[in-house]
């Protein structure tokens, strides 16, 4: 049976959101869901453009509702996202190790979100052999994958 964590994987639509004038945007696992076939967009307010493609400010700029978002900007940010993401109707959320805070996962609490969070999303989209997939190893070894 698929783990919590390992079922967010099976949605089919994403928002991958980040802020690179503050920290680097997350193209690894941008990249790799999208080389998996997943839908996927980029938020980022301070880019017009990731990866060549078109990026959005906001998750209401989208141009369709998307299965879960992906949160991955400095925690400071990390609850302005999450209640983008209620107002959106969106209750799957990753927020990447370190990004979350308490206010932020009460928030997503209250707004009854599954929300995954305390690991990497690129060791779960990373095929073949890497170091997030030793990562992974080791995660699934300790019983937290």
């Amino acid at each position: 049976m698929a783990s919590n964590h390992e079922s967010f994987w099976a949605l089919h639509s994403f928002a991958f959101i980040g802020h690179s004038a503050v920290a680097a945007f997350p193209l690894l696992s941008y990249r790799a869901a999208k080389k998996q076939g997943k839908k996927v967009f980029a938020i980022d307010p301070s880019a017009p453009v990731i990866d060549n493609d078109k990026c959005f400010a906001k998750l209401a700029d989208l141009p369709e509702k998307v299965d879960a978002i992906v949160i991955e900007v400095p925690p400071r940010e990390t609850s302005q996202w999450i209640e983008q993401a209620a107002v959106a109707g969106i209750t799957d959320v990753w927020i990447h190790m370190n990004r979350d805070t308490p206010e932020a996962l009460e928030l997503a609490k209250k707004h009854a979100m599954n929300v995954r969070t305390g690991t990497c999303a690129v060791m779960y989209l990373s095929k073949g052999f890497s170091p997030h997939m030793i990562h992974g190893w080791i995660q699934k070894i300790r019983g937290k994958f």
